[in-house]
């Protein structure tokens, strides 16, 4: 390309007094007028960047440099830039840019005491270009293909290419507006190839992309990405490099994704990415047939992990090396940490009253701080998560991305009294506004030994019936029940293969969109169990569950809700004690499917139309309702009515 098509004539600056540590100053710079290679050589020794560079050229660390315009690195020039360098760029939007041409090369040489800063004076998304470096490697948007910004040359066919080296690179306030289709990113990487070295990046607040691959075989370490408006890690045009170690966060909502993946599947390598949210949104999406093989991943706080956005292959995408599947929420515990960046000085802070992400340890919760549980919280194996009497927490109406888990192997232990119970719901308390609660365990079920549960991909099941997940005593729970997919949706509280060793006492579920309670198997048993208007069936069980319910209350008073029981499968003969459930509006009371059945005892059933439905046609001699073979034509009021006058802690709300 012609040096020509890119001199800089007549550019208008600004000059400043000081700059700030962490963005560069507060004021704009003064004008100044160059154009000649002298007159842009002398401007750099003063502090000026602007033009062409067609020589090597090293900055000075102690100079701050005011980047009035764009600045570009022709072919065969070198731009060092020591440690400790500081570049302001003029808000001037997308006439404001650095870029290194194919054939130029650039030189980062910061280091973790002294990373170099190349920003706005504000930091304001949008405020400027950004770092473009166009190389020699393949795309398949072919050889000398022009960029999409500055109409610049790249690609080609030598995949070992070297532009340079960035280490310890600060980029904030980029992602000026090119079109409607097109902005600048914080990085952009046009066919840059494998002989470039790029590590110790960080890009924040960026109104684009924070690093986007065009191409190219290059590969990047330790990346640090906060607050980018678009994606923060994209790649298109076959790029088949490698990321490896980057911590990536959102704390503003409305940006797009964590990744997006378009175009050829080049197949590029990611190990160990974390990545957290706090105002939802998507993590991973990949469009066309584009793909990645990613180790380490974590995310946190993302109401969709996976999105493949028309319709490719999720065999194309391997985590952990099997095909990616959108109903996991990869929450695993985190592979890289904010704390593994002390060069960056990030102005967000996640706060502790934010529940999400993993209990690996023992946590144990404030009564005095109301919680918000902002996305999937996982309490992993030998973690604990204990929450004492009086706790609130109110859950975002964030569907199927919100909701407590209690894996196999760790504990859940809900400290509540009668005067002091502890609350999770929506702030509306509106059923199906998120998950619910979901406890793991090792006891036996039909489904075997370690099953994966419907909901999470979770694993369930063993040999040990005694097995102990914990204990909940008074909780109240609200607005649960959110909508995995045309078959399966999140109970209020879902016990899959819990152990006898397991406490489970006062509890009450109140609006949820499918049940209250489920049983998954296990042996477990509950006792005072407050269970109102969820719209599919109240206690609900499966898989050969064998536990005891003592002193269960169930209210209809919303029509279109499925039943009071649903027991299905095997028979384990669970037992019942002291059921009492009314309706005002119909429906169906006791359902049986398949040769499921139960042990009940002091039954009081009002205000259905069908009391006992055996769906399949299975026996009614596999249901014993006080010591006698269930009929479909009894009322059954002959017992006495579980009182719940006392139970003033079951409405309790936030």
């Amino acid at each position: 390309m012609k040096k020509s098509v890119f001199k800089i004539l007549n550019i208008v600056a600004f000059s400043i007094a000081t700059l700030s540590l962490t963005n560069c100053g507060s004021e704009e710079p003064a004008i100044v007028i160059g154009g000649t290679d002298s007159e842009i050589i002398e401007n750099l020794k003063s502090g000026i960047m602007n033009g062409n560079l067609d020589e090597d050229f090293t900055l000075n660390s102690s100079q701050i440099y005011n980047l009035n315009a764009s600045f570009i690195v022709e072919s065969g020039a070198t731009l060092t830039i020591p440690a400790g360098t500081r570049i302001q760029a003029l808000n001037g939007g997308t006439s404001v840019y650095i870029a290194v041409l194919k054939g130029g090369k650039i030189d980062v040489q910061g280091t973790e005491s002294s990373p170099v800063f190349m920003s706005s004076a504000s930091g304001t998304p949008g405020d400027w270009g950004g770092l473009t470096i166009c190389g020699d490697a393949t795309t398949t948007a072919g050889v000398n293909a022009e960029a999409e910004v500055g109409g610049f040359i790249y690609g080609g066919t030598n995949d070992a290419d070297n532009s340079g080296s960035i280490n310890y690179l600060v980029i904030k306030g980029t992602g000026a507006q090119i079109n409607a289709d097109s902005q600048y990113n914080g990085v952009s990487l046009y066919g840059v190839g494998s002989g470039t070295s790029i590590s110790n990046v960080a890009v924040i607040n960026g109104s684009d992309d924070g690093i986007e691959f065009f191409g190219g075989t290059v590969s990047a370490t330790n990346l640090f990405l906060e607050n980018n408006e678009d994606d923060s890690i994209d790649w298109t045009e076959g790029w088949n490099g490698s990321v490896t170690n980057a911590y990536i966060t959102h704390t503003v909502s409305g940006f797009s994704t964590v990744f997006e993946g378009d175009k050829d599947n080049g197949n590029p390598n990611f190990s160990n990415i974390t990545a957290v949210s706090t105002v939802g949104g998507t993590a991973l999406q990949f469009k066309k047939q584009s793909g990645a093989t990613i180790t380490g991943l974590s995310l946190t706080g993302y109401d969709t992990s996976i999105d493949m956005k028309d319709g490719g292959a999720l065999t194309n995408v391997l985590i952990e090396g099997t095909a990616a599947n959108p109903l996991l929420s990869y929450t695993n515990a985190q592979t890289v940490s904010a704390i593994d960046f002390t060069w960056v000085s990030s102005s967000v802070s996640i706060p502790t009253s934010i529940l999400q992400g993993t209990v690996t340890g023992t946590v144990t919760l404030d009564a005095a701080i109301k919680y918000s549980l902002n996305s999937s919280y996982i309490v992993q194996a030998g973690g604990e998560l204990i929450i004492p009497a009086g706790t609130k927490i109110e859950a975002r109406d964030g569907g199927t991305g919100v909701y407590i888990a209690v894996l196999k192997g760790g504990k859940i232990d809900i400290q509540g009294t009668a005067t002091n119970p502890v609350v999770i719901s929506s702030s509306s308390a509106v059923a199906g506004d998120w998950g619910g609660l979901t406890i793991c365990g090792d006891a036996t079920t039909t489904a075997g030994v370690n099953a994966e549960a419907e909901v999470g991909g979770f694993i369930y099941g063993g040999t040990n019936d005694t097995d102990n997940s914990g204990s909940i005593k008074y909780l109240v729970i609200k607005g649960t029940g959110a909508q995995i997919n045309a078959d399966s949706q999140y109970n209020g509280i879902s016990l899959y293969g819990v152990g006898s060793g397991t406490t489970i006492e006062n509890v009450s579920v109140v609006n949820g969109a499918d049940d209250g309670l489920e049983f998954f198997g296990g042996t477990v048993s509950a006792t005072n169990v407050y269970l109102e208007n969820n719209e599919d069936d109240s206690v609900d069980w499966t898989e050969g569950w064998n536990g005891t319910v003592t002193n269960t209350y169930i209210s209809h008073t919303v029509s279109g809700f499925s039943t009071a029981f649903e027991g299905d499968k095997d028979n384990g003969n669970p037992k019942f004690v002291n059921l009492t459930a009314i309706s005002t509006v119909d429906g169906t009371a006791l359902q049986f499917k398949k040769t499921s059945g139960a042990t009940i005892t002091n039954i009081w059933l009002e205000g259905y139309a069908k009391n006992i439905d055996m769906k399949d046609g299975g026996p009614l001699a596999n249901v014993i309702i006080d010591g006698n073979a269930a009929t479909t034509t009894a009322d059954y009021k002959t017992g006495t009515k579980v009182d719940v006058s006392t139970w003033t802690w079951k409405s309790a709300g936030l």
